[in-house]
């Protein structure tokens, strides 16, 4: 009987990568709730416990799962054969839990783990590489700026890595690995991912769509991304603004330009939508918390801008292409009930209640109550589509 269901459990790469992302963003966000509410003490820095684990050990597992499916199909391979992408599956769940129980029981062997992930993650890129190299298809841009994004996601986990060992300037370069994490790594391969499939899913919903992309978007982004990223290494919000205009001038032209047709949709397409305009408002935050290092330099906005492309455009993406994936991989027609609908609802007051969590001090409220509340709510939420969807991945095809 078990192997029966391992055989199913692995038959798709979605089903083994997606159950380990869910339950390793439940146990780190528990851990982060319990830190939070000084039931349990660590010795490592919120870095560790919280930000380099939804760069470096969460999020990607989710999207690794969707790349495994898509990227031969984007360059016309075979499948990748399943003992491949079950190795690495299980090198990323020991490494994750390894880094997850260290953490609380003894952090001096937390590298190792972090080492061990990163060579799953070497493994990983190495596959995909593999595929976009062995392809026949004239375009590749799609998978090139994946692939380019993937190599400086291993740059980051390596310097953050490296900033483990204690030297003079360990605190500068985790904030370099955190950032280039951050932004280089996990939103370039979302954002790529979405401009990608968005506009093609909606073709299928709404068959007079006519996709209407820049021919240059990704370049002109990356080289924004980048801008970004060494601008934060100065810790200076006012400097911001010298890549935010620009970034929100080009996204928000973007999706002009798509005229994405919101209203003639179902649910299943318009939460995928949601997702992509939580890029511009977290870009209007962040030039506003500029603005505002100019003439109310007292007014603190802490983590609102990451906070809000975190949950905003990545967890909503995460579940509207996770809903979407799961069902037409199981032989059901993609669709989003009162239920789905009821989660991305849910899903974007949680962010609006994560912005106001970072204000809230401006206002003397108990920010750790808010941050808190904000964090069992998405535990919950989440919990609560994965009683209904994750079940589906645990039974296999």
């Amino acid at each position: 009987m078990l192997l029966t269901w391992y055989k199913k459990f692995s038959s798709q790469p979605h089903q083994p990568f997606f159950s380990s992302g869910i339950l390793f963003f439940t146990l780190f966000m528990m851990l982060f709730i319990f830190i939070y509410s000084n039931i349990l003490t660590l010795d490592t820095s919120v870095l560790t416990y919280h930000a380099y684990s939804m760069v470096f050990v969460i999020f990607i597992q989710f999207f690794l799962g969707f790349l495994f499916v898509v990227f031969p199909r984007f360059l016309m391979q075979a499948e990748i054969p399943i003992k491949k992408y079950m190795t690495q599956f299980f090198i990323y769940f020991l490494s994750s839990l390894g880094i997850f129980l260290s953490l609380i029981f003894y952090s001096k062997i937390t590298t190792v783990f972090q080492i061990l992930l990163l060579v799953g993650q070497i493994l990983s890129f190495r596959l995909l590489y593999s595929i976009h190299k062995k392809s026949l298809v004239q375009i590749k841009e799609d998978t090139k700026w994946i692939l380019i994004a993937f190599c400086i996601g291993l740059v980051s986990h390596f310097l953050f890595i490296v900033s483990n060992i204690d030297f003079k300037y360990s605190h500068f370069v985790s904030k370099i690995a955190i950032n280039s994490g951050f932004y280089l790594f996990l939103f370039m391969i979302i954002f790529v991912i979405s401009q990608r499939m968005i506009p093609f899913f909606t073709t299928a919903k709404a068959p007079n769509y006519k996709i209407n992309k820049s021919p240059k978007l990704l370049e002109i982004v990356f080289s924004l991304l980048v801008l970004k990223v060494l601008i934060l290494s100065f810790d200076n919000p006012k400097l911001n603004l010298i890549s935010d205009i620009p970034l929100l001038f080009v996204i928000t032209k973007e999706l002009i330009r798509w005229k994405l047709p919101f209203f003639r949709v179902p649910a299943i397409m318009w939460v995928l939508y949601l997702g992509l305009y939580w890029i511009p408002f977290a870009l209007v935050i962040s030039i506003i918390e500029s603005f505002m290092a100019f003439y109310a330099p007292f007014i603190y906005f802490e983590k609102a801008v990451i906070h809000t492309l975190a949950l905003g455009y990545f967890i909503t993406l995460l579940v509207g292409f996770g809903t979407r994936v799961i069902l037409g991989h199981s032989g059901t027609t993609p669709h989003a009930n009162k239920f789905a609908i009821s989660i991305f609802i849910a899903l974007q007051f949680i962010v609006l209640l994560r912005i106001f969590s970072s204000i809230s001090m401006n206002f003397a409220l108990d920010y750790i109550f808010f941050i808190n509340l904000t964090a069992t709510l998405l535990v919950l939420v989440l919990f609560i589509w994965s009683c209904e969807y994750i079940t589906i991945l645990l039974k296999g095809k």
